[in-house]
């Protein structure tokens, strides 16, 4: 389909230039901090500068009710790393009137967290929970007793497991490491799970940048100690601001999902070559990993040859094979479970690359193993996004523009349907309230999905632009993305509102689409 834009506005188109110029400038990428993340290097690296304002930061993050992090389920991983870090600063440093009060009614948030059932699927929480919950298990209940300001604590009932978790993963993990065998890259982005078996594991190589698994605390917990050397140096850069991110660097994640979300919405901009050409060089034949030190996945592979693909640098279609399972396309091989948008993402990849071999049987394979786990109610879920708006706005669009034959139309109708009925009275969208990011994707949607001509689209089109321009950048920024913790990839969401801003009132036409140029 072809798509016209309209103009985008002088400020947008300014914006836009800074933001691609950006993935040049500050290649590491940039995302929110995380924080399990900044817990566990308050535990594990009080060596490393800017320990105090990591503090200091956890201490300013706790929510009223005690917990810290994203709503429901979400917030048991944050809150047991916050917990866990202030009981050992109290164990370390002695007492302290804020970390003791604030471990005090996190403690009591805990307690009824445990009890609400399983909580959401994120990387290695069947890892982090059982191995934090024995860690604050010994501070409150080992040979000193709790902490200097936390008394009342002593001799309570073990913190129990929330339900579905159990400690037989995290056990496995750790007798491999004592092996002293190579650990699954994909394990040594959690590998401070493993407490002292992670100091200098023989398994786990750091990667040039002296970073293991992309993650400033499993870096801190294989250094061990401020040893001078690229790990160290990694951190101290990393940690420079105080809190950390779940995973740096996000270079070819970022780059790719920026550039895909902007030429797919019709505004296809003319990256720095460099640029390029470092992306076409970070897919392998294996395919390409969001960072180095993690496993080569099919997301980013996908999303990367889309991208590559649009903007005239397609490498073909070749490095996902290994992640075809004969059904769906695995994120990586042995996944547990399976994601809905690294299948959309799969699906747009090879719509781009139509003529390749065994790409048409691929295509209508996925688009049925799609079709069949839409919601009734025509929305559809991930496992890698705390909203069903991302994932629906992915599913779609894949299966709008490459779905054989019109095999999708009626899905899509579903789709498209569900959107118009969950936007706010305000003209926004979102899970628990309307954000300029969910929002941003319900409008790209419908844009794309939507039939030419409907009412009820463009009415919702023009309500949803209006909001979306009163909530870019006042909406708190809410973390939604799934890693260790909820995070949000700044730069990723910026190119989604961008997007959205500029294609809300567009309509399909035979008209070439607006072009934003970066020389």
């Amino acid at each position: 389909m072809t798509l016209t834009a309209g103009s985008v506005p002088a400020t947008r188109s300014g914006t836009t230039h800074d933001l691609i110029t950006a993935l040049g400038g500050e290649p590491e990428g940039q995302t929110s901090p995380s924080v399990y993340e900044t817990g566990r290097l308050v535990a594990l690296a009080p060596w490393l500068d800017g320990h105090d304002r990591r503090v200091a930061w956890l201490l300013d993050r706790q929510r009223p009710d005690g917990g810290w992090g994203g709503a429901g389920g979400y917030a048991l991983v944050p809150t047991l790393s916050a917990i866990e870090a202030l009981l050992t600063v109290l164990h370390r440093d002695g007492p302290a009137a804020a970390p003791a009060a604030a471990a005090h009614r996190g403690l009591a948030y805990l307690t009824g967290a445990l009890r609400a059932g399983a909580p959401p699927d994120l990387p290695a929480t069947d890892l982090i929970v059982p191995a934090l919950l024995t860690a604050v298990d010994r501070h409150l209940d080992g040979p000193t007793g709790p902490p200097p300001g936390l008394a009342e604590w002593a001799g309570r009932p073990r913190l129990p497991l929330p339900a579905g978790l159990d400690a037989a993963r995290l056990t496995r993990v750790r007798g491999l490491l004592a092996t002293g065998r190579p650990v699954p890259e994909k394990l040594a982005h959690a590998l401070e799970v493993a407490g002292e078996l992670a100091y200098r594991a023989p398994g786990v190589r750091p990667s040039a940048s002296g970073a293991v698994g992309a993650s400033p605390a499993a870096t801190a917990a294989w250094l061990g100690g401020p040893e001078p050397g690229p790990a160290l140096d990694y951190l101290n850069a990393v940690a420079r601001p105080g809190p950390v991110p779940c995973a740096s660097p996000i270079t070819v994640f970022e780059r790719a999902w920026v550039l895909g979300i902007l030429v797919r919405a019709g505004v296809p901009v003319g990256a720095p070559d460099p640029v390029l050409t470092e992306l076409r060089a970070a897919v392998g034949p294996a395919g390409a990993a969001t960072a180095p030190g993690l496993p080569a996945d099919a997301d980013t592979t996908a999303v990367t040859l889309y991208a590559l693909a649009r903007l005239g640098r397609a490498p073909g279609v070749a490095p996902l094979a290994g992640f075809d399972t004969g059904r769906h396309f695995c994120t990586w091989p042995g996944e547990d479970g399976a994601s809905l948008t690294t299948n959309a993402h799969v699906l747009d990849a090879l719509g781009e690359q139509p003529s390749a071999p065994g790409v048409t049987g691929a295509r209508r394979r996925v688009t049925e193993w799609l079709l069949d786990r839409q919601e009734p109610d025509g929305r559809w879920e991930d496992r890698w996004h705390a909203s069903p708006y991302y994932a629906t706005y992915g599913v779609l669009l894949a299966l709008a523009d490459h779905a054989p034959d019109g095999a999708a139309r009626a899905a899509v109708e579903r789709g498209v349907a569900w959107l118009l009925d969950t936007q706010r009275p305000d003209g926004s969208w979102g899970r628990w309230d309307g954000t300029a990011e969910e929002t941003a994707y319900a409008v790209l949607a419908l844009a794309d999905a939507g039939r030419s001509g409907d009412s009820r689209i463009t009415s919702a089109l023009a309500r949803g632009r209006r909001r979306l321009s009163e909530l870019d950048g006042c909406d708190g920024e809410p973390a939604l993305w799934h890693d260790k913790d909820l995070y949000r990839p700044t730069r990723i969401v910026r190119a989604a509102v961008l997007a959205a801003s500029g294609r809300a009132g567009a309509t399909r036409t035979g008209a070439a689409p607006t072009m934003i140029r970066i020389a």
